[in-house]
């Protein structure tokens, strides 16, 4: 992968992503004392459909109270938060940029949540925690950024315990082409990895993974990618992704519309559960 890695990081990183969080959540009159992980939730979960997109993962497992979770390339933590919050699970998240763990973090103790998740840089291809050290992992819109799916996904299967779940929403490639550049996770070409869902499936399959549910989101992907572009027609919301997109947000708005309407990318959601007897 080269410089890949750091390439992510600085695709990513913009600088003063809390101060500008903070700003827009003044603007929009939230009191800053009083915060509640709700507030958050139109910036801080940077993937497709946000927080409507996490429920709906989260309903596809048994989660309970105490469960340790992974949340692997965390961002800004509004998933590890509602996790957390709506669970009660033991949250972990780690994430390649610095800036948006720093971030998690002193957002979670706005929300008086820095007990019930920690935040950790790392890289998803070395997490930094032992075997079977988790019953779920839980990740989204992370892999597009990882060009070796199988060191991603063998990671993975290291640190889920036996009988572990593994829950994802992600984007993988369709069968309509290459990619519109730019787009949300990448700038052009060079940081930019899909696979096909096949693909994946195949190497879940041989890391001892059952695929026990998948569901195909790109029409409500697009519905939603939609709407979010006509609010933006006008002017733009106080608080919302756009912060975390650049001068350039809505030029990777369109180009998701077009890439999701042509089929050069297609977003699922999936369940799978790791064997018990995986040496993995």
């Amino acid at each position: 992968m080269g410089n890949a890695p750091e390439s992510v990081e600085r695709h990513y990183g913009r600088g003063h992503i809390l101060d500008s969080i903070l700003h827009a959540l003044r603007q929009a009159g939230k009191d800053l004392d009083r915060l509640k992980p709700a507030d958050l939730a139109p910036v801080d979960e940077f993937h497709i459909r946000g927080r409507e997109a996490t429920i709906e993962l989260a309903t596809r497992a048994s989660l309970r109270p105490g469960l340790r979770v992974l949340d692997v390339g965390s961002g800004l933590g509004g998933s590890a938060r509602y996790l957390a919050a709506q669970y009660r699970c033991e949250v972990v998240g780690i994430d390649l940029t610095r800036e948006y763990v720093d971030a998690a973090n002193a957002l979670a103790a706005m929300v008086g949540l820095e007990r019930a998740v920690d935040f950790r840089q790392a890289s998803a291809l070395e997490i930094p925690f032992e075997r079977d050290s988790f019953d779920v992992v839980w990740t989204e819109h992370v892999q597009m950024n990882i060009a070796d799916k199988q060191a991603f996904y063998a990671e993975i299967a290291r640190v889920l315990a036996p009988r572990g779940r593994l829950l994802f929403h992600d984007i993988f490639r369709g069968e309509g082409g290459p990619l519109w550049f730019p787009v949300p996770w990448a700038e052009d070409a060079s940081i930019s990895f899909l696979a096909s869902p096949d693909a994946v499936r195949d190497i879940l399959a041989a890391l001892g993974f059952s695929l026990l549910d998948r569901e195909d989101k790109s029409q409500q992907s697009l519905d939603w990618l939609g709407a979010m572009s006509e609010r933006l027609g006008s002017a733009l919301p106080s608080l919302g992704l756009h912060l975390l997109m650049g001068d350039n947000a809505k030029t990777k708005l369109r180009n998701n519309i077009r890439n999701l309407r042509e089929r050069r990318f297609v977003v699922l959601q999936a369940l799978a559960e790791k064997s018990a007897s995986s040496a993995e």
